[in-house]
């Protein structure tokens, strides 16, 4: 009459654990974003920016090509500008980003003030 219950073996135990863990990591991943969760992955979005300018400049979408401001991440530093800006600017030619300016639209100048 000495029964005893069947008991949790250890590596069941351990598959547990771990699937509570990555289970945590997914939520957290997706509430707060993966960016902040693991902030050394580094994401490279050039060919993005420099398709959607090139998209735009296709279609002479003026206000997308002068005035839509991109962020771009090229793995070491995070700039933001226009398409305008980054085909023109000279801060950006030496990085060979790849945006071609657009001979089809012209921008408005910023205004100046005296």
């Amino acid at each position: 009459m000495n029964k005893r219950g069947q008991g949790l073996s250890t590596n069941a135990i351990i598959l547990i654990i771990l699937g509570v863990i990555v289970l945590v990591v997914l939520i957290l991943g997706f509430t707060i974003g993966w960016a902040k969760l693991f902030p050394f992955i580094q994401s490279n979005n050039v060919q993005n920016i420099v398709t959607s300018c090139e998209t735009a400049c296709t279609t002479g979408a003026q206000f997308d090509w002068c005035s839509a401001q991109r962020n771009l991440n090229d793995g070491t530093s995070k700039e933001t500008d226009d398409c305008q800006g980054f085909a023109t600017d000279l801060k950006y030619s030496g990085r060979n980003y790849g945006i071609n300016t657009c001979p089809s639209i012209t921008c408005a100048s910023a205004p100046t003030t005296p």
